[in-house]
């Protein structure tokens, strides 16, 4: 395959994964929690306690910013604060049993738009296809 077409492909392949992942959270609860709310509840979820100015660094914003979120899901329930393991001046949070709720409640939403468009949109040889090009897509991904 000649260079121009890799960068083609490259190219078509990000845009294609950029809708398809806005269609995700377009896909979760509406109202429920903002796309900076879910990225850092996820965050949290996948990484482990963080404090505000980790939050900020991870998800490329401000820490002014990242209060202002992290104080909206303390607020809700979703969020807890404890004291940082080494650091007293510190502040760490982490996921509350309501978080986890909120979460999984995401994750099964997109889950449920992605298998219902799979299974509605998709002939039994496109899902095959759709299978060796996931798995393809995983070994795209450093290890």
């Amino acid at each position: 395959m000649p260079e121009k077409d890799h960068e083609r492909l490259a190219t078509e392949l990000s845009a294609t994964v950029s809708l398809l992942m806005r269609q995700l959270r377009a896909a979760s609860p509406q109202g429920e929690l903002t796309a900076t709310q879910r990225a850092v509840i996820g965050r949290i979820d996948t990484g482990g306690e963080a404090t505000i100015a980790a939050l900020a660094r991870a998800e490329l914003v401000r820490p002014q910013s990242m209060r202002l979120t992290v104080g909206a899901l303390e607020e809700r329930g979703i969020l807890v604060r404890s004291p940082h393991p080494t650091d007293g001046r510190q502040v760490v949070f982490s996921l509350t049993e309501e978080g986890r709720r909120m979460l999984a409640l995401v994750r099964q939403a997109k889950h449920n738009w992605l298998a219902v468009a799979i299974a509605e949109r998709l002939t039994a040889e496109e899902r095959r296809t759709l299978a060796a090009a996931t798995e393809l897509m995983r070994r795209l991904m450093p290890e």
